[in-house]
């Protein structure tokens, strides 16, 4: 890591300057942060997607000289001890972090971090379902390790038994410099970081496959399988895609491949298909200037009364007033 961002991070905030007088939160984090319903829901406060407002993948420092609440998130986070140590509790388990560890959690995972000194730097790396690349997944496969399971079950729509994954600095040397990397890659904000940054995390999702060995109990089924295949082609042809071509490229009947879909995944072919095509679209508008019936005509969609009504679904902003 350069000596600079080591130095910018080791600073003291203004908010943990408030909170070393108190030794009580002083939460930065926006009001719109939070999802007031699923917050009511799980009865503590839940972090939705701001913090993805024209970025792939977020980091943060998380402010010292106070303990955080319990909470939760509609996003994977990393937590990596970058410098000290400290104790957290996840899904009701305590877990302690030392120097060079990595905890991993869950969208949906509640946690709580305990007090952070000085010499505490705990680095938090934030990013959603969409960005475990399928293709990577895909030749991951052979592996079978409990992190491609965890990976795995995630991207089909479920939630199994696995949580969080606890990754010792005995066990990832490697993956520190990617981690390294990538918080370099944040905080100087050169050109192309944001692509730099994805393709380190490709990297540090295929170290951290390596490096985790306890082997899971079974593979995944020949349904999860060919419903992995369908997210992949979603992913890379989200323009065009449809239940009849699939069904024409695996020779499966259309009301099958939908069935064995909404079986795997929970949700159905079109609310899938509709979620990368907003995605898609968000991205370009808040990343170009093409108007919004070239997004629309990129993205695949020609109803314009149907693409706004999605896109506020999603954003709870018009297409154009998200610029």
């Amino acid at each position: 890591m350069l000596d600079a961002i080591l130095n910018k991070l080791m600073k003291t905030t203004p908010v943990e300057k408030e909170q070393l007088k108190s030794f009580e939160v002083h939460d930065d984090i926006p009001i719109d942060a939070f999802d007031p319903a699923l917050s009511e829901k799980d009865h503590a406060p839940v972090l939705n997607d701001h913090f993805f407002r024209n970025k792939r993948i977020y980091v943060s420092k998380h402010n010292r000289y106070a303990p955080y609440p319990e909470h939760s998130h509609t996003f994977f986070e990393i937590n990596y001890m970058l410098r000290g140590s400290c104790d957290e509790v996840v899904d009701g388990e305590k877990v302690h972090l030392d120097t060079g560890d990595i905890l991993l959690m869950d969208i949906g995972s509640r946690h709580s971090i305990g007090y952070l000194g000085t010499n505490d730097l705990l680095i938090n790396i934030l990013f959603r379902d969409r960005d475990i690349n399928l293709e990577l997944l895909n030749g991951l496969r052979s592996s079978q390790s409990v992190f491609y399971e965890f990976l795995l079950d995630r991207k089909l729509g479920g939630r199994g038994d696995i949580h969080h994954l606890l990754f010792s600095h005995a066990q990832v040397d490697e993956v520190q410099d990617t981690l390294d990397r990538i918080i370099d890659e944040y905080y100087l904000q050169r050109q192309f970081a944001d692509t730099m940054i994805s393709g380190y995390m490709s990297i540090l999702i295929a170290q951290l496959v390596r490096n985790y060995h306890v082997k899971v109990k079974k593979p995944a089924s020949k349904s999860q399988q060919l419903v992995l295949e369908i997210l992949q082609d979603i992913d890379s042809d989200f323009q065009t895609v449809s239940l009849e071509k699939l069904a024409v490229k695996y020779k499966y009947n259309r009301n099958y491949l939908s069935n064995v879909f909404k079986r795997e995944t929970g949700t159905t072919f079109s609310e899938i298909l509709n979620k990368q095509r907003m995605l898609n679209a968000h991205i370009l508008l808040t990343s170009t200037a093409l108007p919004v019936s070239e997004v629309m005509k990129r993205v695949g969609i020609r109803n314009k009364a149907f693409f706004y009504r999605k896109y506020m679904g999603y954003y709870q902003k018009t297409p154009g007033s998200n610029r």
